[in-house]
């Protein structure tokens, strides 16, 4: 695959500093709003089977990117340029913030992973809706929604209110961040007393219209995910995300004090697999199809995508999978799903979802 052989080159560069010169490659080459439709086109595959409805909206194929590389969403219409099924932005705040100190963000290529501190970097929800004005995207739009860092916890929910206020008319979907580990306190939001005021707010300024989806931690203990997972219930969330990086370090192939030396921060990518399956596994048993999910975390292929489906997932999300495999990631799991798909005798994303769930 060309992009292996241009990996080791691209990977010279600090991690950040490669995020954003891809970025702005990707800008460049794809200003053109005929050039970018040209290319999807060309890319996407032609498969009926792979179209599926989520949120409402029609994807062409299950596989989305998920939030953290566009930051600002100043690049989504080159990113769905690249065929994903549909482009997830932010996480974005209310208040415009520079985030972390630098370093925050580092490869650990031995286990296919990354950590990142970013903390929220991000122009604040005005920014980002001039951003998105007026953009037309061929694929649904998420935007993803994070609380200010400054801004106390008991006085998230006008934090969050202020940013849905602003996006509400750019997106096709929002999800609720309380689950990245680089902002002090936002995962005490995760707590079902703190949850519940919080997303009944929201879902009121989201009326029937705007679908609200709740992204969670992997790092929850079981019995608080299936409380998470009855809230979303009782409350009919729209979905729910699962899940966000984590913050342990276990079953790295990477040499503990390297990753000592690195510091606090979300690990995501390869490690993470194992507990997202978990994670996914014990949300859709207790939701049995009532809240969509779309599963996030380890998924490098098309074998992986198919494997989170079948366990529940109604689509999934990549994001450091996309790193290491390319820009092309998302095509390439699409069109091994759709083979995967038909050598099982289905005809669509739908009649798989769910169907290796073992028991309640």
């Amino acid at each position: 695959m060309i992009y292996a052989l241009f990996r080791p080159l691209i990977f010279l560069f600090p991690a950040e500093v490669a995020h954003h010169l891809g970025l702005a490659i990707l800008r460049i080459a794809l200003c053109l709003g005929p050039c970018r439709r040209l290319l999807r086109w060309w890319l996407l595959p032609k498969s009926k089977r792979l179209k599926t409805t989520l949120f409402g909206q029609t994807w062409d194929h299950p596989i989305g990117l998920a939030a953290g590389l566009d930051k600002a969403g100043d690049c989504s219409g080159p990113l769905a340029a690249l065929g994903f099924g549909a482009i997830e932005v932010g996480t974005v705040t209310a208040k415009a913030q520079p985030g972390n100190p630098k370093p925050r963000l580092f490869r650990l290529p031995k286990d296919r992973a990354i950590v990142n501190r970013f903390g929220f970097n991000n122009p604040g929800c005005e920014g980002m809706a001039a951003n998105l004005q007026g953009l037309t995207l061929p694929c649904p739009l998420g935007v993803n929604l994070g609380k200010s860092k400054v801004t106390r916890n008991e006085d998230a929910i006008e934090d969050y209110l202020t940013s849905l206020h602003c996006l509400k008319n750019e997106a096709d979907y929002v999800v609720v961040n309380v689950s990245s580990p680089n902002t002090p306190g936002l995962r005490d939001l995760q707590a079902v007393d703190q949850l519940r005021p919080l997303l009944t707010a929201l879902q009121h300024v989201c009326g029937e219209h705007l679908p609200l989806v709740l992204k969670i931690a992997p790092d929850l203990a079981n019995e608080d995910l299936l409380a998470v997972a009855d809230l979303a219930l009782e409350l009919q969330l729209d979905g729910l995300i699962a899940n966000n990086t984590t913050i342990g370090r276990g079953g790295l192939q990477t040499s503990a004090q390297r990753v000592q030396d690195l510091g606090a921060g979300g690990l995501s990518g390869k490690p993470l697999c194992d507990r997202s399956r978990e994670v996914l596994q014990i949300l859709a048993r207790r939701l049995n199809g009532k809240v969509p999910i779309i599963a996030v975390g380890g998924i490098e292929d098309g074998e992986e995508v198919y494997r989170r489906i079948r366990m529940g997932a109604s689509a999934v999300q990549i994001y450091t999978g996309f790193v290491y495999g390319g820009p092309l990631s998302a095509v390439r799991m699409a069109k091994q799903l759709d083979h995967l798909l038909a050598r099982d005798g289905f005809d669509s994303v739908s009649a798989a979802i769910g169907v290796d769930l073992e028991g309640p």
